[in-house]
């Protein structure tokens, strides 16, 4: 039964001064996913896609160097743009990201919308599935919270609400190509 797996990446370092998606994996968030490598989760990995930021390739490297497999980029796997407001302080940007989540169809601060993020990765998500060419292999997506988690609302037509999205950076959730539904909800990496 082929799956994809859509994984975000887990903890970064933060620096304030480097724009948000050149932020690194930081020691603790690749330990965690150096030890999701190792998963039986991931044993029938053939396929690896990513997003073009560098916590996701990073993470899409542990695994490409585990599993011995090539990574597709997709600048559509892309977290939500963020880029008008730049870093916030954590309180601040909680309180962005729930406003996000509330009012999908709007710009909150010029972020990008919900609604346009979920179509984006949406249809990146249908093109990935096309491309899937054996039945047993799977395929792994290393991504980001926000659009994963409106990824997940569309595929359970669920309303696009922050109660879906993950606990903590570095989960991830299960997607059958057979059944075209998924398995669980958001679980931990490690």
């Amino acid at each position: 039964m082929s799956k994809i797996i859509f994984i975000t990446h887990p903890q970064v370092e933060i620096d304030p001064k480097i724009d948000v998606r050149s932020w690194s994996l930081s020691k603790l968030g690749y330990q965690r996913m150096l030890e999701f490598s190792n998963s039986k989760t991931l044993a029938n990995v053939k396929v690896i896609w990513a997003s073009k930021e560098i916590k996701a390739i990073e993470g899409a490297q542990i695994l490409s160097k585990k599993l011995n497999i090539d990574i597709n980029f997709s600048p559509d796997l892309g977290e939500n743009d963020r880029s008008s407001t730049g870093f916030l302080p954590p309180a601040e940007f909680e309180k962005m990201a729930d406003i996000f989540f509330q009012k999908p169809e709007q710009s909150i601060r010029g972020w990008e919308t919900a609604k346009s993020a979920q179509k984006r990765i949406t249809s990146i998500f249908s093109k990935i599935k096309q491309k899937s060419v054996k039945i047993d292999d799977d395929i792994a997506i290393i991504s980001h919270g926000a659009v994963g988690t409106l990824l997940y609302c569309a595929i359970n037509s669920l309303n696009i609400d922050r109660i879906h999205d993950q606990v903590k950076q570095g989960s991830y959730w299960t997607y059958c190509l057979v059944s075209n539904k998924t398995l669980h909800s958001w679980k931990l990496i490690s």
